[in-house]
């Protein structure tokens, strides 16, 4: 008897509906084909468990099941609870009339309980789409799923209640989740806060440009003087995730399994790797192409601590992905994209021993040996980040002052009245949303200066030996701040701030 099962699989972050046909026939094996990889291969060991604990069996029979399309390479072992009940369907041990209907996933234990899969939010997306009319999955990911409308998620513990279900017609409870209220319930205000920040108002200002023009930035500064602790609280400042970014970034960390039980990420992610980090886990690939550290940055922060450290050719792979804003993997029987619009934020010291340019410390480094240590930092990747900015350790007056200084919420009021702003300028644009991702043609027509503003700008490059690459951030970010300012035009002013932005390309750093 021939019957089919539906299960998912995940390609990037989109899904590919698998059917699976299940025929039993007189004779004795067990064949499984359609190209699954050694987890789906395991599977008949986990599945002979699970129903034998349960009161069933794998059929004393010929057992051929076939994973369509064939051609379509399947992993991991999400595909446990489809093949068991297309087992028990097609060799008459439950009768299963609807199995149509639905997508059926989840990975069994031995004793027939459920363990959570990845790509919930996806497959339950294509679920949709195909017009399924529901979709049986492990509880634990059971919220992730709900978060589609139109289509009803029964998250169970066990086999025992798939099989009630459709044999007998028991009842399996919806999990319904109300978007909207379940995205704002969340909107939880971040942990770390700009008013714990003692002392840098130089330094909030420029992360507060940063932010409401989504500019990466650089920070340059000795040990202790606060870089991290200003990069972790970026987050807190910038705009708060639309239901459209939340649904787009929840989607992403489904993929790689790390979506929490309450479904709906609406807090701006904020990914802080090591600087041992390999290539494919910053950009994203492997065997089975797998998101990385930048795709799971999507519509949040990537902070790189100690940028120098990271390797060289680490770093040069990321140059791409940081222009297109997404992140290509190619095999030899498919390509994969991954979404990766992020804010960079790096930091460094300033010379190996981290104390160039600090009046109370000695220099302990050559000028030979700075250079080479800041020229790990490519030319080509420094051209895509915005703001350089030096960070001096707060002197201990500020530090013991019990003066309270302006929190996130007051900054991330005018980030968000700019970010109005720019959404306004470049509604009629594809893929252009904010300052940063505008291109020479959107610089010229829209950061047009008077001729007095293009002679501060001509003396200042002039003066400060900047290189070519600083003309358009420049630029970029003196429109960041005009728009704080609500001006529609640059002013000598806003071009000052913004020349003191690019440190590293002056004369004495990089050459």
């Amino acid at each position: 008897m021939l019957k089919k099962v539906f299960g998912s699989a995940v390609f990037g972050v989109d899904a590919t509906t698998i059917t699976v046909e299940v025929n039993v026939d007189k004779g004795i094996g067990y064949h499984l084909v359609g190209l699954p990889d050694n987890a789906i291969k395991e599977s008949n060991y986990r599945i002979a468990a699970a129903l034998q604990n349960n009161g069933f069996k794998i059929p004393g029979k010929k057992l051929i099941i076939n994973m369509s399309p064939a051609d379509l390479r399947k992993e991991g072992s999400a595909y446990d609870m489809t093949l068991a009940v297309g087992i028990l369907a097609a060799s008459n041990q439950i009768q299963a009339e609807d199995l149509e209907k639905y997508i059926i996933m989840g990975e069994l234990s031995l004793d027939g309980s459920l363990q959570p899969i990845k790509g919930a939010l996806p497959i339950a997306i294509k679920a949709k789409e195909e017009g399924f009319e529901g979709f049986i999955l492990p509880n634990q990911n059971a919220k992730e799923a709900a978060i589609v409308d139109g289509l009803k998620v029964y998250g169970v513990d066990n086999i025992e209640q798939v099989i009630n279900f459709f044999d007998k017609n028991e009842l399996l409870e919806e999990t319904i989740v109300n978007t909207r209220e379940e995205f704002y319930k969340n909107l939880d205000f971040p942990e770390f806060d700009f008013s714990d920040v003692k002392g840098q108002e130089s330094i909030k200002r420029c992360m507060e440009i940063a932010a409401a023009g989504g500019h990466n930035v650089i920070l340059i500064g000795p040990p202790g003087a606060g870089k991290t602790m200003l990069a972790k609280r970026l987050p807190s400042i910038m705009p708060p995730m639309t239901l459209h970014e939340a649904l787009e970034t929840t989607k992403i960390h489904s993929v790689v399994g790390r979506v929490k039980s309450s479904g709906l990420l609406s807090q701006r992610p904020f990914r802080s790797p090591h600087h041992t980090i390999s290539n494919v886990a910053l950009v994203g690939g492997g065997s089975y192409p797998q998101p990385g550290e930048i795709s799971l940055s999507h519509n949040g922060v990537l902070f790189l601590d100690e940028l120098p450290e990271f390797k060289r050719e680490v770093l040069e792979v990321m140059r791409q992905p940081l222009e297109d804003r997404e992140v290509t993997i190619s095999r030899a029987k498919f390509t994969v994209t991954y979404p990766s619009s992020f804010m960079l934020v790096a930091s460094m010291n300033p010379s190996p021993s981290g104390y160039f340019n600090d009046p109370d410390a000695p220099v302990t480094s050559s000028p030979a040996e700075m250079q080479r240590y800041l020229s790990k930092v490519s030319g080509p990747l420094l051209d895509r980040i915005d703001i350089h900015i030096e960070v001096t350790p707060v002197p201990f007056e500020k530090l013991s002052s019990e003066h309270k200084a302006e929190s996130s919420v007051d900054i991330r009021k005018r980030v968000t009245a700019a970010r109005d702003i720019q959404t306004k300028r470049f509604e009629n644009l594809e893929n252009i949303h904010y300052n940063a991702q505008m291109s020479v043609k959107q610089i010229r027509e829209y950061c047009a200066l008077d001729e007095d503003s293009k002679t501060l700008l001509k003396t200042a490059m002039e003066r400060l030996n900047l290189s070519a690459r600083a003309y358009d951030r420049i630029l970029k970010v003196s429109r960041t701040i005009a728009d704080l300012e609500n001006s529609e035009t640059i002013t000598g002013t806003h071009l000052t701030e913004a020349i003191q932005y690019r440190s590293l390309d002056r004369d004495g750093w990089l050459g």
